[in-house]
């Protein structure tokens, strides 16, 4: 009898461990086959091969280097006759009137336009025309009735586009456009052109050994002047912008960190007994977290215009809710020995509250406060997109433009470099904060 007793445990043991292992393998070859069957269905849903099919990697090759490059324009009005060059063909970076760089000629009554490796383009007083090696003339009469261009023989290339009222032309050397206007021709060099001093300085093309000794001998100032009051870069407003979003992450932060700290104590459990006042405190802090700051951004812009003031309030409010959240967790895991010890000193309410709580809880209220000091000067920038402040709209008004995309990667770069500096900084804070001086012991 026990022994058939013995051998039923074992079966019930045996059937017992066998349904264990079933359901482990159906977790571990079930679970990710379900993640790659969704992979499969978000990679066709998404339609990522017609994606892959749509992307051109000629424009994407195109939008890199102008990122680091610059182009420099040489436009001739059809109508008058008249030649100006000027840098990415800003009036802030024209060339004045009969200057341009070594391969423009404007010596003559024809400006010649040396693209090098053969390509020559010349603006004459009636037509214009295009050298192309290895392809023939291009030549072209602007006027009332059209472009009226003459190409060789044959059929147009791809980097050709040619009709009565305008032709483009494409070539590794530069390219050349045609209206009945206006004849363009612009040509791509690295580096970020006048980023230090514009045409019109006294220190443009001045190398840095004698830009040095000029500082040296008494115009630091005037330097520093042509600099910071560069019209092409505007590092002056760059400099206000990169300002108005770290002011706009660090005023809405603290903001909302010290509207949540005495809201905290309401939402606790172990400081506030009544049940309903917990329960709205904290349902007050989902609805406040609940919205995205970008949507408060759009809502409070009505409310009080566009600019950073809108910015750091949509950070506040957002950053109020998060911070309730999170402080009044903090509060109901605090321990009850030290209130107490506090308490038999004789100690009142507010005694206790600043003796016995506080200082437990401040190691994770500044952990929180600074980490998300961080995050935010990062949502400062699109915030500051939308609201019209800081460096976020500079960028966007740069993209929109969709001219000029190194001041694109100029103000992409300071973002980047503006988050590495808080990211330091707020680490650099927390240890002497919390940590203390480990330099000190």
């Amino acid at each position: 009898m026990s022994t058939f007793s013995t051998d039923l445990g074992l079966d019930g043991l045996k059937a017992e461990s066998d349904t264990l292992f079933r359901r482990k393998r159906l977790v571990n070859f079930g679970l990710p086959a379900l993640i790659l069957a969704y992979l499969v269905y978000v990679f066709f849903a998404f339609d990522v091969p017609g994606l892959w099919e749509r992307a051109s990697m000629e424009n994407a090759r195109k939008l890199v280097a102008d990122s680091y490059s610059y182009k420099t324009h040489v436009t001739r009005d059809n109508r008058s006759g008249e030649v100006e060059v000027a840098i990415e063909g800003e009036r802030k970076g024209r060339y004045p009137q009969g200057q341009g760089p070594e391969w423009v000629d404007l010596t003559g009554e024809s400006a010649i336009i040396d693209l090098g490796d053969g390509h020559i383009v010349t603006f004459g007083p009636e037509e214009v025309s295009y050298h192309i090696p290895g392809y023939g003339l291009v030549q072209a009469g602007p006027g009332r009735t059209g472009v009226n261009a003459i190409l060789p023989e044959g059929d147009l290339p791809d980097w050709i586009s040619a009709s009565k009222n305008r032709v483009a032309i494409i070539t590794d050397a530069g390219r050349f456009t045609i209206t009945r206007n206006r004849s363009e021709v612009f040509r791509y060099f690295p580096g970020w052109e006048l980023f230090w001093f514009t045409l019109d300085s006294p220190y443009y093309n001045v190398g840095p050994g004698a830009l040095m000794g000029l500082a040296f001998s008494g115009e630091a100032g005037a330097i520093w002047a042509d600099f910071w009051n560069n019209k092409m870069w505007r590092h002056r407003d760059v400099a206000w912008a990169i300002f108005e979003t770290i002011l706009m992450a660090f005023l809405g932060t603290i903001g909302g960190a010290l509207i949540a700290l005495p809201l905290a104590f309401v939402a606790a459990k172990n400081f506030t007994p009544l049940g309903v006042f917990r329960f709205a405190t904290r349902r007050f802090f989902d609805f406040l977290r609940g919205v995205d700051a970008l949507i408060w951004t759009i809502v409070l812009a009505r409310a009080f215009g566009p600019g950073p003031l809108t910015g750091a309030l949509a950070i506040l409010v957002t950053d109020t809710g998060t911070f309730g959240k999170i402080f009044s967790e903090a509060l109901e895991n605090v321990d009850k020995t030290q209130i107490e010890g506090v308490q038999s000193t004789g100690a009142n309410a507010v005694q206790r509250y600043r003796f016995g709580v506080i200082p437990q809880i401040t190691p994770v209220l500044l952990s929180q406060l600074l980490y998300f000091l961080e995050s935010n000067t990062r949502s400062a920038t699109i915030i500051g997109a939308i609201t019209g402040g800081g460096i976020g709209l500079m960028l966007t008004q740069a993209i929109i433009t969709q001219k000029d995309w190194e001041e694109v990667a100029y103000y992409i770069v300071l973002i980047i470099l503006m988050v590495i500096f808080m990211d330091w900084f707020s680490g650099w804070l927390r240890r002497r904060l919390i940590k203390g001086d480990e330099g000190g012991h």
